[in-house]
């Protein structure tokens, strides 16, 4: 039975992180933005598991990391979707560019 590499995984992560940051940075509608922050989240994650999995003293830390990472995410998407439904009651858009005042 042969495993799969080490670098695989950090390949498989870094496209994934890649792809989250350029979403992160260039789209500008906010449900977007948070979903490429979800996909550096996994990213993260993927690396976790495989150095606790691959690394040089495997054992299960980067998992009970990873199930904090998770936690965070999941109180990350509620903030985020709490605060995307107000502004979209206020101001009836989601676009980044037309929701950067604070004031009405």
């Amino acid at each position: 039975m042969s495993s799969i590499p080490l670098a695989w995984y950090l390949g498989v992560a870094l496209v994934l992180f890649c792809l989250g940051l350029y979403g992160a940075l260039t789209k500008r509608n906010t449900v977007i933005v948070l979903i490429c922050i979800e996909l550096m989240l996994n990213a993260v994650n993927i690396n976790l598991i495989a150095f606790s999995k691959l690394g040089m003293h495997p054992d299960i830390a980067g998992q009970v990391f990873t199930v904090f990472t998770i936690t965070v995410a999941a109180a990350e998407v509620a903030v985020g979707i709490a605060i995307l439904i107000a502004l979209f009651r206020n101001r009836r858009t989601v676009n980044i560019d037309e929701v950067n005042v604070l004031k009405r």
